[in-house]
């Protein structure tokens, strides 16, 4: 399971709107410098995103907006996740690229250029389409773990 906090900004009756702010670790990592997610860290360190959460070990009616939550992420779904998203479409540009050589007998680097091409958007396509298809997928979605820090509620003295 993968752990994060966040700040509750809204409220519904099935489920919470936790904005969390991305944490670089790439600080602790031995190759920093060589990594794609230490460049993403670096240029939107700090960058707040929100993100529907569903009941977990909490209710969601038992948390409040400004609460500080938990909230957890099975491994498996980010696992299988990347794949889906970076080796589908890295697959089929590469069998595009591999047909439109073969079919294009006059020009096989042309052919390769433009089957690369079309098998790269086909993947991306279908990463569209299967991420669609599972938008409302509960067992791929965040649950909530705990209530960290629950709001201050100010008194109205009137």
């Amino acid at each position: 399971m993968l752990l994060e906090t966040g700040r509750v900004v809204a409220v519904e009756a099935d489920s919470v709107w936790v904005e969390t702010i991305r944490q670089s670790t790439c600080g602790a990592c031995a190759a920093q410098k060589g990594c794609g997610h230490g460049l993403l860290n670096r240029i939107s360190d700090g960058h707040r995103s929100l993100i529907r959460v569903l009941p977990g070990k909490v209710a969601a009616s038992d948390c409040a907006v400004d609460d500080e939550v938990r909230i957890a992420i099975p491994e498996d779904v980010i696992l299988r996740g990347s794949l889906i998203v970076y080796i589908l479409p890295l697959l089929l540009m590469l069998a595009g690229a591999f047909f439109g050589s073969t079919w294009v007998a006059a020009n096989a680097d042309l052919g390769a250029a433009l089957g690369a091409v079309a098998g790269f958007v086909a993947g991306f396509m279908l990463v569209r389409a299967h991420a669609h298809r599972h938008r409302n997928d509960d067992s791929l979605q965040p649950t909530l773990e705990g209530i960290l820090h629950r709001r201050v509620q100010a008194l109205h003295v009137g």
